[in-house]
């Protein structure tokens, strides 16, 4: 079936439209936190707030409302659907602009995160339809190109657009820019489901049974869930990052549009690089080893995090500074490919849906969510307590926290082979 399964043009080209689209979702969901040295001063916002703004606020809908939209793309028309996240998230993101303080503006980012959530599962499940089992890989790790890119481009919003339109003049912009997109969105066709064509008589799994399937899964594979406990620890680190651009300006003395600029190419060049590196390597590291990826993914941030230490420390002026922010943003990058692949690895086929959705929930609600605000909270409660520089002490601190990924993921690459091995002949 696989040898007939045709690729055309239309399908590349449907493909970089949906990773444009990506990459707005993330420019959107990171403008809040890249605007930061002129939104919390302008609005008076505590550190706390800014936190809840950036972490649980946003991250409790957006991840609750996730697990829901996977369920939703495999009923609805999937083109109308994204359309409809997109117009709803750049609706708010324009009214985000009109905020006066933290209750005007933490109403719009709760709903931001219920349009955003539909964006990653409905595009998956397009992209599963368009393109073949052999060339998914490259069209999910194209797809996902959308996540530094759009880290980097809010960036360059904050460095480019700013003195050009004001903060709340970017809002209004990038809002209607999605919007147009939408109605660009609205106007395609629907993928065919090639599962409804090819599937047999197999009576698929009822939600109960799913959830059930998961719960064996968790509970039989300890590479599994030290993997996504692993992921979970690594993204605390993550969440009090939304805090950086505040300590460059604060606390390393750099001018805020000048910092957004070099940060902003050092996160495009760092993110893309690290994506790649991250899905090439770990694949060539199981093929060659047997040992799974996170072993890989160990090993990377056993050989860079003392660099990231290291920076928070030193003198601004150093090399060693642009090289830890760098390694920050190729760090991320790396994490993606890997994990993903590896709790899809060890999951039975009928659930690899609902256990991507449950490990993003995983990963944005305790590790991001609960990082965002944990550090939010330290930042206020130290500088209350006369500590000199409190955003580089939260920064040093939830390093060290996200370091607890390094056994956890040592470990998981150590029982990948068995684990997989005891899947495979459960499923015979």
């Amino acid at each position: 079936m696989e040898r007939d399964w045709q690729v055309n043009p239309r399908d590349y080209g449907f493909l970089m439209f949906l990773t444009l689209l990506n990459v707005m979702n993330f420019i959107d969901r990171q403008l809040l936190a890249s605007f930061a040295n002129w939104i919390v001063p302008e609005l008076g916002l505590t550190d706390t707030e800014f936190g809840l703004l950036t972490g649980l606020i946003f991250i409790i809908f957006y991840s609750l409302a996730g697990l829901f939209m996977g369920v939703l793309a495999d009923k609805v028309n999937r083109t109308r659907l994204i359309a409809a996240g997109l117009g709803l998230w750049s609706a708010l993101t324009a009214l985000s602009g009109m905020a006066k303080g933290f209750v005007s503006l933490a109403i719009p980012r709760l709903f931001i995160g219920v349009g955003e959530s539909i964006m990653t599962p409905t595009a998956m499940s397009l992209l599963a339809d368009r393109f073949p089992p052999a060339r998914l890989g490259f069209a999910s790790g194209t797809y996902y190109m959308g996540v530094p890119i759009g880290i980097a481009a809010s960036l360059f919003v904050v460095a480019y657009l700013e003195p050009l339109l004001g903060w709340r003049g970017c809002f209004y912009a990038l809002g209607g820019f999605g919007l147009l997109l939408a109605l660009i969105m609205l106007t395609m066709k629907e993928t065919p489901r090639r599962h409804e064509v090819d599937a047999s008589s197999t009576e698929k799994p009822s939600v109960r049974e799913i959830m059930k399937i998961l719960l064996s899964a968790l509970r039989n594979s300890p590479a599994l869930t030290m993997t996504i406990c692993g992921g979970v620890a690594f993204h605390f680190v993550l969440g009090a990052a939304v805090f950086e651009q505040l300590w460059f300006v604060q606390e390393r003395d750099f001018d805020r549009s000048e910092i957004a600029e070099l940060s902003g190419w050092l996160a495009f060049f760092g993110g893309l690089a690290g994506n790649l590196f991250g899905g090439i390597g770990g694949d060539v590291f199981l093929r060659r080893t047997g040992v799974g990826r996170p072993m890989f993914l160990f090993w990377v941030i056993a050989v860079l995090t003392p660099v990231s230490l290291a920076y928070r420390l030193v003198d601004p002026d150093s090399i060693v500074f642009l090289v830890g922010i760098f390694i920050g943003y190729f760090q991320l990058g790396c994490f993606f490919g890997p994990t993903f692949a590896t709790v899809q690895e060890l999951v039975p086929p009928q659930i690899r849906g609902t256990v991507v959705a449950f490990f993003i929930l995983a990963l944005n609600f305790v590790g991001i969510g609960i990082g965002v605000t944990g550090a939010g909270f330290a930042i206020d409660w130290m500088r209350a307590s006369g500590v000199a520089s409190p955003y580089t002490m939260t920064l040093v601190v939830f390093t060290l926290i996200s370091m607890l990924a390094l056994p956890l993921f040592y470990l998981a690459g150590r029982r990948y082979k068995q684990d997989r091995a005891a899947l495979y002949e459960s499923m015979k």
